[in-house]
């Protein structure tokens, strides 16, 4: 008997294609069916071949002419396909096998096989390319949706399962090309470019008692002649084509929009170009009425030679916006969240402390619990002065819990020393905060401190400063709040939002894809939540983290960078990355059984982790409705040996440098899966939402975020402390980040906010079919409708004046946790995974 299907597939590069749907079918009419064949694997009965037991093939069908079928993109191309298939004999198809003698790759999206007898519709759900067959050593093989645990496979389809994972998983050696599909680790050697000598040379991170970090995709780059030990680097144009698994790659989509973002061409052109065309004094702002003229068109620019060339070399339409050409060209941004109600209010010291709670990096703020505040380096820092504590004193504040800390004291001080050799200039700070009886925070006390420069040996120069309004003390305390944004801004970039969710997650993507089948319940789980990650890592890699990079351009630690997210990855405990061990280790919350979250916010009012909570509960509730459903005990979590090889992988291999900690889960019960899973999910959605996009919202104006600092305050007596007298505010942007890297700044965390086309976000699929099992799909229909129910939530208390800092005196709801979003630079929505 015949059964018929469909075949729906999208050739390769469209956004390059002046007309899509013509060249599909120029591409379709080139007898492509006739070189594209597929054979249908059963999932019942067996055969054997080369002593191998496997299902038993169908007879081969070819695609047959495209279909009048109206596609889901114009980018997709549908075929039909008639299969020659005996139910007696061939059973159910549980696997296929396609074999593609075209000279193009291609990518295929879905078979669809219509009234398979006793079975009805049968789903293959492929979504990966095809390269022509003579490039592969084994056959490519798509297995139905039907979702098994190891154990439960089908006889006929285990030995295709097997397989696959050791075509994933390689030889560990050897070049990788675009074609492979290869998963491996290595250690991130390929920061540095030691041909071009020291200033651009870098430590390998990850290997090392003293440089441990996350492991990264290998791509099986050459080593640099220089030194073996580095991995060389790619030119501008090469950098979009380096190596990650095939199927990890941008949808064309999302190719055409980091194409066209051209992230590293923003340093071989923008920088350059800019820098021309601002006038003599292009090194700082005068005012801050010059900044805001950013967002409002109003800086014209002399067009000319380099302003033609920034345009022809830069396709984005992002940048074409930034220089547009409607009439005279001007450099221009969307006007930042933090100063479109009011230009002003981001100075207040109310706002300065909200946004420790509800701004970019609302993951470091704890309670302090002792006094005075305790360094690792160096322990009897005292930094003690008299503090308006509401007729408290310290020690009764701590005591009803009222006092808090940002530190970054102990992140930032062993480089200190070698960052003031640059041309930053800066502190090492810690803040201290009193809870009023409001529910806000204000700042206290802001202590900065600088290595002694008569050597380590001596004490820190510690200097702590106190609320001024007025006079030079006004803007001393002023200056001193961005010297804490500077260390809060690069904590935030290298550590909270790189390392903690980029980096941290990139060994699960890894050992999920190398160990765990695509039918196995934990990869449909998790799959998700992993799209675009290694792709867009690898991209960091060439031109944001590397040396030289962006990162290092526009953060204050410049080529100490990379090395300071090592410090902190020392400490890392994969157990404590749970939103609520979070909030405890840091003092912010409590456990309390009475909850419906588990724990007790000390600041009630503190938007991200109260929205967190929330997000938290709901990931947890659809991960745990999920993994009961496959795993009724806990023996069968013990005896899944894809899970507990998968689970080994990430401790020893992917986080190799932390296998001997005793934090890690066992893996032994179904708790520990539902949390380990829970996390994971956290960690690539809802918490790198809540780091990533709010970065033009609140950090797109500079004198909110500076990223760099170039000055120390200055001293009284000086040219510097009289102008800070005189005209403070030109003092103030004397000081910060300077006016070119301000525009580089800007344009990069522009880039990095905005959702792209194809997002999918929280709750959403790319596809409606992705397994057979209804229970999986009604548990999953249920968290889409929580996470609905949390948006409405969140849309009511920051409409409720009750939550002052959930709005704040910029008078900007805090979104970042609302789980949907539109395209492009919106301040809210959590994608699945890290996408950018």
């Amino acid at each position: 008997m015949k059964i018929k299907g469909s075949v729906v597939v999208m050739k390769k590069n469209l956004f390059e294609l002046n007309d899509v749907t013509a060249s599909v079918r120029d591409w379709s009419d080139e007898i492509l069916g006739h070189k594209i064949s597929l054979q249908l694997v059963s999932a019942v009965n067996v055969d054997t071949h080369d002593n191998k037991v496997h299902g038993k093939h169908g007879k081969p069908a070819i695609l047959e002419n495209w279909t009048s079928k109206t596609p889901k993109t114009v980018s997709d191309a549908t075929f039909d396909v008639s299969f020659d298939w005996d139910k007696e004999s061939d059973g159910v198809p549980g696997a296929f096998i396609i074999k593609n003698n075209h000279h193009h790759e291609f990518y295929l999206k879905t078979l669809t096989l219509e009234d398979v007898p006793g079975y009805g519709r049968v789903h293959f759900i492929c979504y990966s390319w095809v390269y022509p067959a003579t490039f592969y050593k084994k056959d490519r093989v798509f297995f139905t949706n039907q979702t098994y645990i190891p154990s439960r496979t089908p006889q006929a389809l285990k030995y295709y399962r097997e397989e696959e994972l050791e075509t994933l998983r390689g030889t560990g050696t050897g070049k990788l090309e675009e074609w492979d599909r290869v998963y491996d680790y290595d250690t991130y050697n390929d920061l540095s470019k030691p041909d071009k000598g020291a200033k651009y040379t870098r430590h390998i991170l990850g290997g090392s008692s003293e440089y441990p970090y996350p492991r990264r995709g290998r791509t099986g780059r050459p080593p640099t002649k220089t030194d073996p030990r580095h991995e060389s680097r790619l030119s501008i144009l090469e950098s979009l084509k380096i190596y990650v698994p095939r199927d990890e790659r941008f949808s064309p989509a999302k190719m055409s929009d980091i194409a066209a973002y051209g992230l590293k061409l923003i340093i071989q052109f923008l920088v350059p170009g800019i820098g021309a065309l601002f006038d003599k004094t292009f090194n700082e702002f005068e005012k801050i009425e010059e900044i805001v003229k950013l967002y409002e068109g109003e800086i014209k620019l002399s067009d000319g030679p380099v302003l033609s060339s920034v345009r022809e070399r830069i396709p984005s339409e992002m940048l074409r916006e930034l220089l547009r050409t409607d009439g005279e060209p001007v450099l221009k941004f969307p006007m930042p969240q933090v100063i479109k109600a009011n230009k002003s209010a981001w100075r207040t010291d109310e706002e300065f402390a909200r946004e420790m709670l509800a701004g970019i990096n609302p993951v470091v703020i704890r309670r302090l619990q002792k006094f005075p505040a305790k360094s690792k380096l160096n322990p009897e820092v005292e930094g003690h002065k008299a503090y308006d504590l509401e007729g408290l004193t310290v020690h009764e504040a701590i005591e009803n819990d009222k006092l808090f800390i940002l530190d970054h004291h102990d992140v930032v001080m062993p480089f200190l020393r070698g960052i003031n050799t640059t041309a930053t200039k800066t502190y090492a700070t810690r803040t201290l905060l009193f809870l009023k009886k409001d529910g806000t925070l204000k700042p206290v006390a802001i202590e900065l401190c600088l290595p002694h420069p008569e050597g380590d040996e001596f004490d820190e120069l510690s200097t702590v400063y106190t609320p001024a309004e007025h006079g030079a003390e006004g803007t001393i305390w002023q200056m001193a709040k961005a010297y804490v944004a500077v260390n809060d801004s690069g904590y935030h970039q290298l550590i909270s939002h790189w390392l903690l969710t980029h980096a941290a997650t990139e060994p699960f993507i890894i050992a999920t894809n190398r160990q765990l089948s695509s039918m196995h319940p934990i990869y449909k789980l998790l799959h998700p939540h992993f799209r675009d990650t290694m792709n867009i890592n690898a991209l960091a890699r060439q031109t944001l983290i590397n040396g030289g990079g962006l990162l290092e351009k526009t953060v204050f630690p410049e080529k100490f960078s990379m090395d300071m997210s090592v410090v902190v990855y020392k400490e890392w405990n994969f157990t404590e990355q749970a939103l609520p061990a979070d909030l405890i280790k840091r003092g912010m919350a409590v456990e309390d059984s009475q909850s419906p979250h588990g724990v007790r916010l000390i600041i009630e009012d503190y938007p991200f982790a109260a929205d967190g909570l929330e997000i938290w509960s709901a990931i947890k509730s659809w991960v745990k409705d999920y993994c009961l459903i496959y795993y009724p005990t806990d023996d069968i979590i013990q005896e899944d040996y894809e899970l507990q090889a998968w689970w080994t992988e990430v401790r020893e291999k992917g986080h190799g440098d932390k296998k001997d900690e005793p934090w890690w889960p066992k893996m032994q019960t179904r708790d520990e899966l539902i949390e380990s899973c829970t996390t994971i999910i956290w960690l690539a959605s809802a918490l790198h939402a809540a780091v990533n996009f709010g970065q033009y919202p609140y950090g797109g104006y500079l004198p909110n975020r500076p990223a760099m600092s170039r000055r120390f305050i200055p001293v009284p007596g000086t040219p510097d402390y009289e102008e800070l007298e005189s005209n403070p505010e030109k003092a103030f942007l004397k000081t910060i980040t300077s006016q070119l890297l301000s525009v580089l700044g800007i344009s990069l965390v522009e880039i990095l906010s905005r959702h792209s086309a194809d997002e999918v976000f929280l709750g959403q699929r790319d596809y409606s079919e992705w397994t057979t099992d209804e229970e999986p799909q009604k548990a999953f229909e249920k968290f889409g409708s929580k996470l609905k129910e949390i948006e409405s939530k969140l849309e009511e208390m920051n409409t409720n004046g009750k939550w002052r800092n959930r709005v704040g005196p910029v008078d900007m709801p805090y979104t970042l946790l609302y789980p949907s979003s539109e395209v492009g630079l919106t301040g809210k929505g959590i994608p699945n995974s890290v996408s950018i």
